[in-house]
């Protein structure tokens, strides 16, 4: 929405990409835990065009809009489900990282700033879920860990919404004291002319 915010979505962008950089360097050593490891690098080029995708759009404040934002997530959850038909079940089992590995918190990101926290908060427990089906126990038995990754994207999106929120203040008040600054401008030449 402003300039002030600019920075965030520059922020969300670069590190799409360096998640992206760190999936395929995942990928490319854990071969062994993937019996679809084909479809994996299937799944990590759609990451890539959809990443292109999404900073192109959210580049521009006007394309920020629920579509986006909507695809985004939606994109980004059946990447990370994806994880449960490329990986090998003693992977899942371990926890190893899912296909997406970082790049799921982007639209989490992505939401907090256009929405703040609250909708950040929902874009999280969204990825989250997905993130804790993945790692659901086959014996029945939890890991202490599995909320560990969920809980920190959720700290993550309702920080940068909280955030963004502020510079979202900030721009209207600096916007607001400009304008009176301007009209108080206008009154003291009118006054002089007088």
């Amino acid at each position: 929405m402003s300039s002030l915010q600019a920075p965030l979505w520059r922020s969300i962008a670069v590190f799409r990409f360096a998640s992206l950089a760190y999936a395929v360097v995942l990928l490319a050593i854990r071969q062994d835990y993937y019996h679809r490891w084909g479809w994996a690098w299937a799944v990590l080029a759609a990451m890539i065009a959809w990443t292109v995708v999404s900073t192109v759009g959210y580049a521009v404040p006007a394309r920020r809009t629920p579509l986006l934002l909507g695809a985004d997530l939606v994109l980004t959850a059946a990447a990370l489900l994806s994880t449960s038909v490329l990986q090998t079940s003693q992977a899942l089992h371990l926890g190893v990282m899912p296909v997406t590995a970082t790049w799921l918190a982007g639209p989490a990101l992505a939401w907090a700033v256009a929405g703040g926290a609250r909708w950040g908060a929902a874009a999280a427990v969204v990825l989250g879920s997905c993130t804790v089906l993945l790692r659901l126990p086959l014996g029945g038995k939890y890991q202490s860990t599995i909320l560990d990754g969920p809980i920190i994207l959720l700290m993550a999106a309702m920080l940068v919404g909280y955030v963004a929120t502020l510079t979202t203040r900030a721009e209207r008040a600096i916007q607001r004291a400009t304008e009176l600054e301007a009209a108080s401008r206008e009154r003291e030449r009118l006054a002089r002319s007088i």
